[in-house]
């Protein structure tokens, strides 16, 4: 019985579900104690909120809302704003990132002089500059993306640095045996070497992107999804908390699905492992 139900490919989402099923049971189990459910929430609640966040006036299953039907769908214009900081501040770190990696990789005096100036960058914690960047830009969005991109930057940044530098010598010798120019390496050679580990940084940089953005906003801000946790929070509503947390999740997951189908389009001459009928 049991190898008809292990986990395979085929219902690898089954089990998948069914480990958020249980979660769920077990969390609203826990959270019928009034003690544990201030501390830990109530997954009905949450789910309440959320909906009420995202639907109408009154529209909605009653037992969610067995004090009646809330909703006024005021998310979106926080979400907006969360989403435009996160968008900008990955894009603009991903290219900054991406920029510096490739021009210190290709140039070994440039990043000899800079390598303890970035070192030092990258062990500063970057949220302290969270009130510089309120000073320099503000309390609107430009302060929060300042503060993603240092974020995203230095994961890109030290990727591009690394896929450029495993550049097989061989290669590169043999390409320049049959007279390919600086610039031709670097489309033929060097790009194609590095872009797994783009993408593979990429992934990382989209939560960080939302972190930067929402702790940006949970710093000093007026709107965003970060400012309705902060709300919440001042007023012990465990249960608006963790609806922000999980609206940030699932847009967090769309856009690095997002990433991800770009990947599998760039990447298709990349060689892939065959997958298993069992795992």
């Amino acid at each position: 019985m049991w190898k008809a139900i292990r986990p395979t490919v085929k219902n690898l989402r089954y089990w998948q579900l069914g480990v958020l099923v249980a979660f769920m049971l077990v969390w609203q189990l826990v959270s019928r104690n009034q003690q544990y459910a201030f501390f830990l929430g109530e997954p009905v609640k949450v789910v309440a909120r959320t909906w009420s966040w995202f639907m109408p006036f009154g529209l909605g299953p009653s037992w969610l809302f067995p004090d009646g039907l809330p909703g006024n769908a005021d998310i979106y214009g926080h979400l907006g704003t969360t989403l435009l900081e996160t968008l900008l501040a990955f894009g603009i770190g991903t290219l900054l990132g991406l920029g510096c990696g490739l021009w210190l990789a290709l140039a070994p005096v440039a990043s000899a002089i800079m390598e303890p100036y970035i070192k030092a960058a990258n062990a500063m914690p970057r949220v302290i500059l969270a009130p510089i960047f309120a000073l320099w830009f503000g309390l609107g969005i430009w302060s929060k993306v300042a503060l993603a991109v240092t974020l995203v930057f230095f994961i890109v940044f030290f990727n591009v640095y690394q896929g450029v530098r495993e550049v097989s010598p061989v290669v590169l010798a043999n390409a320049r045996m049959l007279g390919a120019s600086q610039r031709q390496l670097l489309r033929t050679v060097y790009l194609p070497s590095a872009t797994s580990w783009v993408f593979s940084s990429l992934h990382t940089s989209v939560g960080l992107a939302f972190v930067g953005a929402v702790v940006g906003e949970y710093l000093g801000s007026a709107r965003g999804v970060g400012y309705l946790i902060l709300q919440a929070e001042g007023s012990f509503d465990v249960n608006t908390v963790f609806a922000g947390i999980v609206v940030l999740t699932v847009f967090a997951l769309l856009l690095d699905g997002i990433v991800g189908k770009l990947e599998k389009r760039l990447m298709k001459w990349q060689p892939r492992s065959g997958q298993t009928e069992k795992l």
